[in-house]
């Protein structure tokens, strides 16, 4: 078997998996955020369900430490108090990043489980643990039950070969596997990574790479355990695991081997992870802003990169870094070494440990226009802001925040580049709220909007800056408000409507509202080549209607844009009203039926 075999194997009642299994796994570890907690509490209380271990059961505050917004304030106390009632343990405020802070303190361990409403959790494949990002029916369901659901996955195994550059850092190396797959090659697939290199790979180093395994669509990027990665393991947290690998003879649907010594320093490009470039491309692009931190690039060692290329420099005029640590422990470590001083000295902002703009909850948001080169993991539009956002390693994002413009440290100027211009900001006008449709047929007809894009991602569908939002009937007016020449969807938009779309629907968050919004519009159904594998059981989760096709469906039916069609979950028969011509989708699968029949997850 596959790491993710093994693991899920150890975690169920079965002797042994395999790919498109559906089975209970017990899970060792389960946690909500901030934003998703109270979502998550609203769902166990509505069920009239409790907690079934409080020991293995976690609040993590990151996504706003400051609560400085009512409605992300309002939501923490509440967690608090329901904390206070079942015996849960809270993660404050003050402690930092919900997934860091679990491997840190040995809340997860090699060959472990864990569930988060982070979608993000998949960054534990680092340690050769199993974690997932889920939506909030999810996550109470495991609060309650101590397990989910869980499809196995295909698993794909990358050899890198050859000898990694010396001046290639680890954001460098998964922004050079994001331009070879994309964000939907390896979409719904576990990968494990291998090769003489990667053996050599520090915590944070597999931490960076694995954590974008969520940007490449994969359920998650697994690295083999090594005996470095224990000891190293043990100095952070004082304990000793055992080592967790693939059978000598596990099956992979594919295998790739890639030159590692070929990757160049890279850059993603404003709105998509994937959209790659090599720096060279886009060097000397004026900035407005930096941020280092996230999930990604908020470790111990990514500071002290970032610190021994600012110490005796300062920050380019009007360019504002903003630098957060991804827990308490390793800002205390950066202060303690200095580091804090060297990031004063520059001139930039060190703010308490957290997710900061990757959550739009804390610093590192930017404005209309504003140009901000980020150690994030996300650069969707309208995710850090209303700005442009590039990605990049915390070298560069350092380099680039005294130079005034994109660059590398070997290449910082004597004198930073100044600004000339600024950027007006637009106010957006909100649609009104439509009514919830409740009916659950498992034949529908709708007159069909066909939105020909890939990778729509859950800020076009349902923006970040709505999360606090737990009426689903106040969701609806914003579906598709962050997708080009969508933004009107709402307001035109009916009841019994059916949307078609194109690969990777719903990639990135983990966020329920993405899914919530067409139930409270009435949206009968969507279909879609594939879906992002969190949005996909979201939507099941939540008896919202969704299905697969393959694209020459329809040309088959010679479908156009606002002919009304049938589709039968059941038998997936599709039918053009129009003309009567039908096809053949993929019908709903039995456990997405039950869930469905039963009015959802819950």
């Amino acid at each position: 078997m596959t790491i993710i075999e093994k693991i899920i194997t150890a975690h169920s009642n079965q002797q042994s998996v395999k790919p498109g299994d559906i089975v209970d796994v017990i899970i060792d570890t389960r946690a909500a955020r901030d934003f998703g907690g109270a979502n998550v509490v609203k769902n166990l209380i509505d069920n009239g369900l409790t907690i079934a271990d409080s020991t293995k059961t976690f609040f993590t505050f990151d996504c706003n430490p400051g609560g400085s917004d009512q409605k992300y304030a309002a939501n923490q106390h509440y967690c608090r108090q329901f904390a206070r009632e079942n015996n849960i343990h809270v993660y404050d405020v003050n402690s930092g990043i919900g997934t860091h802070l679990a491997i840190d303190h040995g809340l997860v361990w090699p060959g472990s489980t864990f569930v988060s409403t982070d979608s993000h959790a998949n960054i534990l494949g680092a340690i050769g643990s199993f974690g997932q990002g889920m939506g909030d029916q999810d996550i109470a369901a495991a609060w309650a039950k101590g397990s989910v659901w869980f499809k196995v996955p295909e698993s794909v195994k990358i050899n890198l070969t050859g000898k990694r550059p010396s001046n290639l850092s680890a954001k460098d190396i998964v922004l050079n596997l994001l331009s070879i797959f994309g964000a939907n090659k390896l979409l719904g697939y576990a990968v494990e990574i291998y090769g003489e290199e990667t053996e050599k790979f520090t915590l944070s180093e597999r931490m960076t790479i694995s954590s974008m395994g969520t940007e490449m669509g994969t359920i998650i990027i697994l690295f083999p355990t090594s005996s470095t990665l224990l000891q190293e393991l043990k100095e952070i947290n004082g304990k000793q695991y055992h080592m967790v690998t693939a059978d000598p003879d596990a099956g992979y649907k594919k295998t790739f081997d890639i030159d590692l010594s070929s990757f160049k320093i890279m850059v993603a490009k404003p709105g998509h992870p994937h959209d790659d470039t090599t720096i060279e491309s886009v060097r000397n692009t004026k900035i407005d802003s930096g941020f280092i931190g996230s999930c990604t690039n908020g470790r111990l060692e990514d500071l002290r990169i970032a610190a021994a290329i600012l110490r005796n420099r300062k920050v380019a005029p009007g360019v504002v870094l903003k630098i957060v640590p991804a827990t308490d422990e390793i800002w205390t470590k950066a202060m303690e070494e200095g580091l804090v001083q060297i990031f004063k000295n520059a001139g930039a902002m060190v703010s308490n440990a957290g997710c900061a703009g990757c959550a739009a909850g804390q610093v590192g948001q930017n404005g209309p226009g504003e140009v901000t080169i980020s150690t994030g993991n996300r650069n969707f539009e309208g995710k850090q802001g209303k700005g442009f956002v590039y990605l990049a390693s915390p070298a560069v994002v350092a380099a680039s925040a005294i130079a005034g413009f994109i660059t590398t440290p070997d290449l910082i100027p004597d004198h930073p580049t100044l600004f000339q211009t600024k950027c007006p900001h637009e106010a957006k006008q909100v649609a009104p709220v439509k009514k919830i449709k409740s009916a659950k047929p498992t034949v529908v007809e709708g007159d069909v909007w066909i939105i020909p894009k890939d990778d729509i991602d859950t800020d076009m569908i349902f923006h970040n800056r709505y999360l606090t939002i737990t009426d689903i009937k106040e969701m609806g007016q914003y579906a598709f408000d962050n997708l080009k020449g969508f933004e009107d969807f709402a307001k035109k938009a009916k009841a019994g409507d059916i949307v078609i779309t194109g690969k990777n629907f719903g990639a990135g968050s983990s966020r329920q509202q993405a899914v919530d919004c067409f139930l409270s519009l009435g949206i009968s159904c969507i279909l879609a080549e594939s879906y992002g594998a969190i949005y996909e059981r979201n939507a099941i989760n939540a008896a919202m209607p969704i299905l697969t096709y393959l694209p020459e469906i329809l040309t088959q039916v010679d479908l156009r844009n606002g002919d009304h069609i049938q589709v039968d979950f059941t038998s997936g028969e599709l039918i053009n009203q129009r003309n009567k011509k039908q096809a053949r989708i993929n019908k709903f699968y039995d456990a997405q039926m039950a869930i469905y029949k039963n009015g959802g997850l819950l």
